[in-house]
C-alpha cells in the first residue's frame, strides 16, 4: 500500500530517481495493496525484473522480460504478434491481469514496449482484494520511467541478423520553481524481422510521464503511451487427430511460416492514467486515480490444419476481421493512514474501485482454406474477401469496496487482514442482437501472518480467495465470443524471504491453488465444467553476489491436477500447457581488468506439456541459452554503450506454446547488436 506514514512534504514523487537501479533486485515493489512495500514485507512471491536486466538482456518484450521468473510458459501463440503467456499453469488474461503502474488494466493483445519501463513486476497468486475479477496467476505490473534529479538524453539503435532495425529516444528533465516539475519522453520507431519465413513489419512508440508537485503535500503523476504494431501473423498448428486421439506432430523448421506475408496483424493501443497524491496531514494519504486503455486491430488469422501427418499436407484456415475494439476503464479512490490502539500499529487502506471492459469483436468476412504443407510451405495468394459481418459485444462493470489492515504487533510479528465486496454485471450482444446479461456479488477475505526473526529475513503464511473471470470462448469454438460467468478460487501459501549483506533478495514458497476448471463439451462449446488444483514449491533470488557478479534466477516444481470435470477422460490429468517444472538462470560478470566491460549469459528449461486437459499428446521439454557482452565508456564528454545479446544460441526447433488445441513454434537464433550515447 502507499504509506500514508510519509510525511506531508515527503510523498513519493520527491522519491522518483528517473534512471536505473542498477541492481538485479529492487528494494520496493509498485503492485496492489503493497504499493511501496519492501519486498520482505509482502506476504506473496513477488518478483522483479529491474531496468538492469531488461538493458542487459536486451529484452524488449513481456515474455523477454517475464522468462525470468518461474512457471513462465508461451500459450496458444508463438509470439510473432503479442506474448500470450501462463503462470504456474494459469493463463495470464490480457484484459485484467497487465497492469500499469499498479493500476489501470492495459490490453495485452499487441507487444507492450519495453523501452519506457523502469521494470516489471510479478505478483504470484490471487490479487482479487485489490483488483476485483482476475485469475490466480498473478498480476504483471509494468513501472514508467520517469524524470530523475539528473538530466537524460540518450539515443538507440540496434540491428538483428534477419533485418530488423530500430531506434529509441529517451529525455527526461525536471523544471518548474524548485523543479517541482518532471518530464520523460520515449519514443521507438522500427522495422520488425523475426527470422521466419514470409514475416514483415514495424512498429512505433511514443510515450510521456509527467509528474508535478503542486504543493507539499500534493502531488500529480500523469502517463501517456501510444503504441501501434503492424506485421505478418505466423499461422498457428492445429494440433491433430488419428483416431479420435490428440498426437504431437513432427516439427516443422523454426523459421517455418504457413501463412502469407499479407497476413497481417495491425494493431494499436493507448494507455492514459491520471493519478493524485493528497496528505491529509503526517498520517493519512488520500490517493484518486483515473485511465482509459483502448485496443483496436484488424487481423488475418490462420491455423494449419494437418491432412497428411507423415507429409505435412493439410489446409490453411484463414479469417479475415476489421475493427476489433477493446477499452478498459478504470476509477480507483484509496485512502492509505496508521493509527494505533494501545501496542499495535495499523497501516490502513480502505478503497473504492470501478471498472469497466467493453468489446466490440469486429467486422467479419467469411473463412476462407486453401491446400497447404507445412514442412514445405507454398506462397499464399492475397484474398480480398468483402468485409460486411458484424460481430458480437461484450460489456463487464466490476465494481469493489476493499479494506487492509497490516497489524504490527511486535518488531517481529504482523498480521495482514483484508476483505473486498464485489459487484460485477457481464452483458453479451451477439450481432444479431440477443443479449445474455450475468450478474452476481461476492466477498473475498484475505489472511496473512509474517515472522521477522531479524531485519534481513521473514517468514509468512497466507490464505486468500479471489474471483476471476473463466474467459471468453475463441474463434475455434461453437460459443465464439460468449464470456463464461465468474467463479471463486481459494489460494494457500508458505514462505521465506532473505535479503544477503550484497542485497540479494532470495525466496521459497509453497502454494496451493484451487480454481474452476475450463474445458471444451461434446458439442465443442467453451465451458467451466469442474475444478483444478495447482500445487508447488518456487524458488527464485535477484541480486549482487559481490562486486563482479549480477544474478536473476528461478525454479518451479508443480503439481497440477484436474480434480473434477464434466469430460470424464480429464479427471485426474494435467491442465493442458503445464510443465511439471521451470528453470531460468541468467548471470552477468563485470569484468574488473576492464573497467565497464561485462559478459553475460542465460539458461531457460520448460518442461513437456499437455497439449489438452485429457493428456492424450505432449509437447517436448525445452532448454534455450542466451549470451551477450557489453562496454559502456566515453567518448569526448559523451557515454556510450556498444552491445550484443544472442537468444537461442544453438538454434534450437522446439514447441514454445500449446492450449486452446493449438501449437506454437519458438523463433529461431537472433543476434542483436545495440549501441546507446547518454548526451
Amino acid at each position: 500500500m502507499a504509506q500514508a506514514a510519509h510525511a506531508a512534504g515527503e510523498l513519493d514523487v520527491v522519491r522518483v530517481t528517473g534512471e536505473r537501479e542498477r541492481s538485479y533486485t529492487s528494494q520496493t515493489v509498485q503492485v496492489g495493496t503493497f504499493r511501496d512495500q519492501d519486498p520482505l514485507d509482502v506476504p506473496l512471491t513477488n518478483n522483479v525484473v529491474t531496468r538492469e536486466v531488461l538493458d542487459a538482456q536486451g529484452s524488449r518484450t513481456v515474455f523477454g522480460a517475464l522468462r525470468n521468473t518461474a512457471g513462465v510458459t508461451r500459450s496458444q501463440l508463438s509470439g510473432s504478434t503479442y506474448d500470450n503467456i501462463s503462470i504456474r499453469g494459469l493463463l495470464v488474461e490480457n484484459r485484467g491481469n497487465y497492469r500499469l503502474n499498479g493500476s489501470l488494466p492495459v490490453i495485452n493483445l499487441i507487444d507492450i514496449p519495453m523501452e519506457n519501463k523502469e521494470r516489471v513486476e510479478v505478483l504470484k497468486g490471487a490479487s482479487s482484494l485489490y483488483y476485483g475479477f482476475v485469475p490466480p496467476s498473478g498480476i504483471v505490473n509494468f513501472v514508467t520511467r520517469r524524470a530523475g534529479r539528473e538530466p537524460v538524453t540518450s539515443i538507440a539503435a540496434s540491428v538483428n541478423d534477419h533485418g530488423a532495425v530500430d531506434l529509441h529516444a529517451d529525455v527526461g528533465r525536471r523544471f518548474g520553481p524548485g523543479e517541482d516539475m518532471g518530464l520523460r519522453v520515449n519514443t521507438v520507431a522500427g522495422k520488425e524481422e523475426l527470422g521466419i519465413d514470409r514475416y514483415q513489419g514495424e512498429r512505433q512508440l511514443l510515450s510521456a510521464a509527467y509528474d508535478w508537485r503542486v504543493a507539499p503535500g500534493f502531488n500529480l503523476k500523469l502517463d501517456v503511451e501510444h503504441y501501434r504494431k503492424d506485421v505478418s501473423e505466423q499461422a498457428a498448428i492445429e494440433v491433430p487427430r488419428v483416431a479420435g486421439r490428440a498426437v504431437t506432430p513432427r516439427l516443422p523448421a523454426n523459421t517455418t511460416n504457413a501463412a502469407g506475408e499479407w497476413q497481417r496483424y495491425d494493431a494499436q493501443a493507448t494507455n492514459v492514467l491520471l493519478r493524485g497524491d493528497l496528505a491529509l496531514g503526517d498520517a493519512w494519504m488520500l490517493t484518486l486515480e483515473t485511465g482509459r486503455a483502448v485496443a483496436e486491430r484488424d487481423r488475418r488469422y490462420s491455423f494449419f490444419r494437418y491432412g497428411n501427418l507423415a507429409t505435412g499436407e493439410g489446409t490453411l484456415n484463414i479469417s479475415f476481421v476489421n475493427g476489433q475494439r477493446y477499452e478498459n476503464t478504470a476509477h480507483r479512490v484509496d485512502l492509505n493512514g496508521r493509527l494505533e490502539t494501545g501496542t499495535i500499529v495499523h497501516d490502513l487502506t480502505v478503497g473504492a474501485s470501478y471498472g469497466r471492459r467493453e468489446s466490440y469483436f469486429g467486422d467479419s468476412a467469411p473463412s476462407a482454406s486453401v491446400p497447404q504443407n507445412i514442412y514445405d510451405p507454398r506462397p499464399v495468394p492475397p484474398m480480398h474477401p468483402v468485409i460486411a459481418t458484424r460481430g458480437g459485444r461484450n460489456r463487464i462493470v466490476d465494481q469493489g469496496l476493499y479494506a487492509f489492515d497490516r497489524m504490527t504487533l511486535s518488531p517481529q510479528w504482523q498480521l495482514m487482514a483484508g476483505v473486498r465486496y464485489s459487484d460485477y454485471r457481464s452483458e453479451n450482444v451477439t450481432a444479431a442482437g440477443a443479449v445474455t446479461p450475468y450478474e452476481t456479488t461476492d466477498t473475498s477475505p484475505n489472511v496473512s501472518v509474517l515472522f521477522k526473526p531479524a531485519e534481513t529475513l521473514s517468514v509468512y503464511a497466507s490464505y486468500l480467495e479471489g474471483l476471476e473471470e473463466t474467459g471468453t470462448a475463441s474463434a475455434n469454438y461453437a460459443n465464439a465470443g460468449e464470456t463464461l460467468p465468474p467463479a471463486v478460487n481459494k489460494q494457500k501459501e508458505l514462505g521465506v524471504k532473505w535479503r544477503s549483506a550484497h542485497g540479494a533478495l532470495l525466496q521459497a514458497a509453497v502454494f496451493d491453488i484451487r480454481r474452476p476448471q475450463t474445458t471444451r463439451d461434446a458439442a465443442n462449446r467453451f465451458v467451466v465444467g469442474g475444478k483444478s488444483r495447482y500445487q508447488g514449491l518456487e524458488l527464485s533470488a535477484s541480486g549482487e553476489l559481490g562486486r563482479h557478479w549480477s544474478v536473476i534466477a528461478s525454479a518451479l516444481w508443480l503439481d497440477a491436477q484436474i480434480l473434477r470435470s464434466s469430460t470424464a477422460a480429464e479427471v485426474g490429468k494435467t491442465p493442458e500447457n503445464t510443465p511439471k517444472r521451470t528453470f531460468s538462470l541468467f548471470g552477468e560478470y563485470r569484468v574488473p581488468q576492464v573497467p565497464g566491460w561485462s559478459v553475460n549469459a542465460g539458461a531457460y528449461h520448460v518442461g513437456k506439456r499437455p497439449v489438452n486437459n485429457a493428456n492424450e499428446a505432449f509437447v517436448g521439454g525445452y532448454t534455450t541459452f542466451s549470451a551477450g557482452t557489453r562496454y559502456t565508456t566515453r567518448w569526448a564528454g559523451t557515454g556510450v554503450t556498444l552491445q550484443a545479446n544472442v537468444d537461442n544460441l544453438t538454434d534450437r526447433t522446439y514447441w514454445s506454446s500449446a492450449g486452446n488445441n493449438l501449437l506454437g513454434v519458438g523463433l529461431p537464433r537472433t543476434v542483436r547488436v545495440a549501441a546507446k550515447f547518454d548526451f
